[in-house]
């Protein structure tokens, strides 16, 4: 089969590449600029696809999340067009373009997967995240590395103090009833999980308020997301997850060695180690290994999938305590693979608790690291994803 890839830094994009061709398929890359507002209905980068993608005479394009300008060109040349979602929210996922039956999307949240086949998108599945665990286990921490990155307690996550900024320098606009409303909501949805209550409590009247200080064109024409569901997700959502961030970690770094990597500076977090940026290869398989328990709070617009930071941590041997996720529950199991808290108050009991039991703790990451090697190989992920699009296409 014959393969045209979107190319761009994507993380897992060197892996998936060589996986392609380990599996028998040639690979074309295609330069991609995923970073530009022609990913959405660029003229000019739809016909570059379309062209490259007749001139190799490819099977099919493949792309690390969903892009409507490839959506676009594929259908024009009846293709396929393969996409494995990895980003929560991803604004583009609810382009008018999800619709084409050329599409074969896959994400790594079942919950996701559910909205989009309500709305009638045919060709959407399941397919949680992938680890290179084979890779990971080349990377032997050394002397040096250990004393670097030792701690009893480590995070690698953003505090997303930038990520909500389109909307955040609006907030000095907010009403103060406005303001205390939506701090309410954005409290009672902390530790939260598994349910949202951040969309359905932007009523008509709410959002009427917040659009009148959000200047911003937030409805394009050419998709199904809302200015409801923009708003819930990359406003609140992420204030939420910045928030409990702040208190776990401030929490936990009262009792235990802690480190944060983030590029941002947290002067909150006067007991945290701000260990600063991680590179994604050559450095955070060696933060990981060398942190007693590896912290995950999940990014809350993420309802029910594994994020890829809990893949890493598992492929890396790493011991994995995390919030509840129901993707994560259905293919791995608490206190045998990782450990789940329910709060702040049982995260740093069960710390204390795995930090002083040490054979407990190495066995259950030895577990999780177990299962994801045999179940979420990247080899494993790519030919489930390959069969499933085969045998739609037949059918």
């Amino acid at each position: 089969m014959k393969i045209l890839y979107l190319d761009y830094p994507a993380i897992g994009g060197e892996i998936i590449k060589k996986t392609f061709k380990k599996l028998g398929h040639e690979v074309i890359c295609f330069d991609f600029p995923h970073d530009s507002a022609e990913v959405r209905n660029g003229e000019e980068l739809g016909v570059g696809i379309a062209e490259a993608l007749l001139k190799a005479d490819a099977d099919l394009v493949f792309s690390f999340n969903f892009y409507p300008v490839a959506a676009t060109a594929v259908h024009a040349c009846r293709r396929k067009y393969v996409s494995w979602v990895y980003d929560c929210p991803t604004s583009l996922l609810y382009s008018m373009a999800v619709f084409f039956p050329e599409n074969y999307i896959f994400h790594f949240d079942s919950h996701e997967v559910e909205k989009l086949r309500r709305e009638g998108v045919e060709h959407a599945w399941y397919l949680s995240l992938a680890s290179n665990a084979d890779e990971y286990d080349s990377m032997v921490p050394d002397e040096p590395a250990r004393t670097k990155y030792g701690a009893d307690i480590a995070m690698i996550g953003s505090l997303y103090r930038d990520k909500y900024h389109m909307f955040k320098k609006y907030e000095d606009s907010f009403d103060a009833y406005l303001k205390g409303y939506l701090d309410g909501v954005i409290t009672s949805q902390e530790e939260l999980y598994g349910v949202d209550i951040l969309e359905p409590a932007l009523s008509d009247d709410i959002m009427s308020r917040i659009l009148k200080a959000v200047p911003l064109p937030l409805e394009r024409g050419d998709g199904f997301d809302t200015p409801r569901w923009i708003f819930a997700n990359y406003y609140m959502g992420m204030r939420v997850t910045a928030n409990e961030r702040v208190k776990y970690l401030s929490a936990l770094s009262e009792h235990y060695d802690t480190a944060l990597y983030t590029p941002q500076p947290v002067p909150e977090l006067k007991k945290v180690r701000n260990m600063g940026a991680v590179e994604y290869y050559k450095e955070a398989p060696y933060a990981i290994k060398c942190a007693k328990i590896n912290l995950n709070i999940t990014l809350h617009c993420i309802q029910r999938g594994i994020p890829l930071r809990v893949m890493d941590i598992l492929g890396c041997g790493g011991f994995l305590m995390t919030n509840y996720q129901a993707d994560l529950c259905e293919e791995f199991v608490p206190g045998e693979d990782f450990v789940m808290f329910d709060s702040v108050a049982d995260a740093v009991e069960k710390a204390g608790y795995y930090l002083e039991h040490e054979d407990e703790r190495e066995q259950i990451a030895k577990n999780g690291h177990a299962k994801v090697k045999e179940l979420h190989g990247f080899e494993t992920k790519v030919s489930a994803m390959l069969d499933e699009v085969d045998s739609s296409w037949k059918d």
